[in-house]
């Protein structure tokens, strides 16, 4: 048990901060509560102030309170009981009261959004069928008033969590509001979740260390944490460094071992057990249910992205790359000048790609390297990625693969729109000729898809993308396989819900500078 020992010196303040730790997680939950429920009764009075104007209440001389409510008000003021247990309850459902583990601020957005349309909607509902009690059952409450509402409700929810979150990302640089974890497994999927999860204080996680299958895979590990057991040292490790969360992350291990090991563990503890899978071993979330004669079947691997849904999904793009031209456009001419200011040349680079089905068109980028640039290193790089070795031209904390190490081809201006991606704004063109859509696969060069295996071609089945899976979930830090394993997990599990997630998820990567 030495290695539990170990792991007891690692997590310093462990058990002996956790209950400090969770009193100020409660605090802030309950700051939380006071503040939505301050929000929903000012935004409810000041939609019905601005639209039907004052009095609110009756005041006589020689009063420093109100001596009663004035009339118009009254029906009103009966419903302001409901608003502020409408508003959070709405908020706590759509889970905008969790305070530990990850979070996106494009997710919260969405969830706010919901939260808020939700309760409005629960408001209105319970205003046309409850009209204030019996004595006000000929009143007719303003449609104006609910739409007011809810647009100060949604600006005061937005402001209330973004400041929070904002709050939690420095808390959390310090040790604060964090969540003990540990990891169980060993190989590629265990080394890349310890690489994701140690690199983003968002995510909120304290990782205490490693523990392996068997005594023996714990001395050969090459794992940057300490390993500090089995799976068999789990339980003890739960007690004696308030471990809460545990991250398996190994797809060989024997179910039946930890299964025991999780019922030896108890429920004395809240620990929370997360099972990461290799996305080629699991099923796809779009699969059918069939039947032939009295066998049930599960028909694999039907894409979703086909008949109505391809029409929905060109729409969103058209309309997407419209407006996202007219944003954009000034930033287009600065661009263009900076290109020419700094070397000779065209201002938009095209490029031959390959599309869906294998259709080769031409991509356009701003240019970013001189006119005269070679290729011939990055075709060797992306050879021998794509056929499986491991090309880190980054460090070992934070690796780059796919990447040209110092490359002397890029100008200054270059570099600069790669690191935020402005050199893609062009591909907007190629999304409104219909090559491209603006969420999807990237698309690669010819010379790359020589290189492929037969199982990498399943990128092909839809259009490629402006943004997509892989760019906000690592980019370059992800090697070539688990780069395709995303990109057939977003084709097989498509929805228009995931789509947008990733379209308010791509400014936040962009303005971070994670792109290159």
């Amino acid at each position: 048990m030495s290695q539990v020992v170990q792991a007891a010196d690692i997590l310093r303040y462990g058990a002996r901060t956790m209950e400090r730790h969770r009193s100020l997680d409660s605090l802030l939950v309950m700051g939380l509560i006071l503040w939505d429920g301050i929000i929903a009764i000012s935004s409810f009075i000041l939609a019905y102030w601005i639209h039907l104007g004052p009095p609110l209440f009756i005041w006589e001389k020689g009063h420093w309170l109100p001596v009663g409510i004035a009339p118009d008000f009254r029906p009103v003021w009966i419903l302001l009981g409901f608003v502020p247990f409408v508003r959070m309850s709405t908020l706590w459902y759509c889970r905008l009261y969790r305070v530990q583990g990850e979070f996106a601020f494009s997710q919260d957005l969405a969830r706010i959004v919901k939260a808020v349309s939700l309760g409005s909607a629960i408001m209105i509902l319970i205003a046309f069928m409850y009209r204030g009690g019996f004595e006000f059952r000929h009143h007719s409450y303003s449609r104006m008033m609910f739409i007011l509402d809810w647009t100060f409700a949604l600006q005061g929810t937005l402001i209330l969590r973004m400041t929070v979150r904002l709050i939690q990302i420095a808390a959390r640089k310090r040790g604060k509001n964090i969540i003990p974890a540990v990891v169980i497994g060993e190989g590629q999927l265990a080394e890349l979740c310890l690489r994701e999860i140690m690199g983003n204080h968002r995510l909120g996680y304290e990782l205490v260390g490693v523990l392996t299958r068997s005594p023996r895979s714990e001395h050969s590990s090459n794992s940057r944490l300490p390993v500090i057991g089995t799976i068999a040292d789990l339980p003890a490790l739960i007690r004696q460094c308030g471990i809460r969360e545990v991250l398996i992350a190994d797809d060989q291990l024997d179910q039946q071992v930890l299964f025991e090991t999780i019922m030896k563990c108890g429920r004395t503890h809240p620990v929370h057990y997360h099972v990461i899978p290799n996305l080629l071993n699991c099923l796809p979330q779009k699969t059918e249910i069939d039947q032939i004669g009295i066998l049930p079947m599960v028909k694999l691997f039907e894409e979703p992205l086909r008949g109505f849904n391809r029409y929905v999904k060109r729409t969103m793009d058209v309309i997407g790359a419209s407006l996202l031209l007219l944003l954009t456009s000034p930033l287009w001419l600065i661009l263009a000048i900076l290109i020419k200011w700094e070397s000779p040349g065209p201002v938009l680079y095209k490029q031959e790609r390959v599309g869906m089905d294998g259709h080769v068109f031409l991509m356009y980028k701003f240019r970013s390297m001189r006119p005269d640039a070679d290729d011939r290193r990055h075709r060797e790089i992306m050879k021998r990625l794509i056929r499986g070795e491991r090309i880190n031209n980054g460090t070992p904390d934070k690796p780059i693969y796919g990447k040209v190490k110092d490359d002397d081809r890029i100008t200054r201006v270059g570099r600069w729109m790669r690191r935020y991606s402005l050199d893609e704004l062009p591909q907007l063109l190629n999304v409104l000729r219909g090559e491209m859509s603006l969420v999807g696969p990237r698309p690669p060069i010819p010379y790359e898809v020589e290189c492929y295996q037969p199982w990498h071609r399943a990128r092909f089945h839809v259009k490629p993308g402006l943004t997509g899976l892989w760019q906000v979930s690592g980019r370059n830090r992800l090697p070539f396989d688990e780069m395709v394993r995303l990109d057939i997990f977003y084709i097989e599990n498509w929805s228009l819900w995931m789509d947008l997630k990733i379209m308010l998820k791509t400014p936040t990567v962009m303005l971070a500078g994670c792109t290159e």
